[in-house]
């Protein structure tokens, strides 16, 4: 790759998304338009079931736009390839499989020297905080164990692009808290371009480079935000006065994108609705 040019820049130009037959058909994406940054660390936010998850799999090419194109590095997507990686919500380590082999199974299968591959995939679980686990199977490793491996696994393959579609949600608080340090210290070693979603704001600010706030369903990008706050980066950020204020700007925008929400009946937007509400008759 060249010293001076990146990869891994995606451009979504008037993007839709439908699913249903034409009498009952369910407008998803509408007319979508942005860029994921390449290199930086991009995070997706918006109300709940608004389509972030949907956004996903078309940059992944697991489905295909109704209308508009996607493009990475100038390239139209047309569906799944080696230069993305999708991380899910749910595990998907092979239950049969070590913590080593499941690291090392991408780069053995495409020819790979498996001493070699081995030794790479030892040297990134330790990275990951798994040092002494490379012999453990999934079910002998606790849900943020699971997690680190396969963020392990995913940047072996070396993608151009990882896709993280919620993938700390369901995690206690403070194993949520270590991913995140450990994501943030991966990714300002490597430096690939990410794509994270998340309906946390505070995790959503904390990572971000760029926050690309969505609207209500049908989705597009409503705003993008800049999050200047310095790197390296650890949680001291989140008490300085500069977080306070994207907090709030992002908040404002989630909060009138949640009042369209949950005018069109969704329940799921009451709850921020609600929270924006008793926060600004307290401030």
């Amino acid at each position: 790759m060249s010293a001076t040019r990146r990869e891994g820049r995606v451009e979504c130009r008037h993007v839709a998304k439908t699913f249903g037959e034409e009498w009952a058909r369910q407008i998803v994406v509408q007319d979508a338009s942005f860029v994921v940054e390449e290199g930086a660390l991009n995070v997706f936010i918006g109300p709940s079931g608004c389509g972030k998850s949907t956004l996903i799999s078309l940059i992944a090419g697991y489905e295909e736009p109704t209308a508009g194109e996607i493009t990475i590095d100038g390239v139209r997507v047309q569906g799944p390839g080696r230069d993305r990686l999708v991380v899910f919500q749910e595990t998907a380590l092979f239950p049969w499989m070590t913590s080593v082999e499941n690291v090392m199974f991408g780069p053995t299968v495409r020819g790979t020297n498996p001493r070699e591959a081995r030794q790479e995939a030892t040297a990134l679980l330790e990275k990951v905080g798994l040092r002494g686990f490379e012999d453990k199977y999934p079910s002998q490793l606790s849900g943020g164990m699971q997690r680190r491996c396969e963020l392990a696994r995913a940047l072996i393959n070396q993608p151009r692009i990882m896709l993280m579609d919620e993938p700390f949600r369901g995690l206690d608080a403070m194993t949520r808290e270590l991913m995140q340090e450990y994501l943030l210290r991966l990714f300002e070693e490597s430096r690939h371009t990410i794509l994270f979603v998340t309906s946390e704001l505070e995790e959503a600010i904390f990572l971000a480079d760029r926050l690309l706030i969505l609207s209500a369903k049908p989705t597009s990008v409503k705003h993008v935000l800049a999050i200047d706050l310095p790197r390296p980066r650890d949680f001291h950020v989140l008490t300085s006065q500069r977080y306070a204020e994207l907090k709030q700007e992002a908040l404002e925008a989630l909060y009138q994108e949640a009042v369209k929400a949950f005018s069109k009946g969704s329940k799921a937007a009451y709850d921020l609705v609600e929270a924006f509400g008793k926060r600004s008759s307290v401030s």
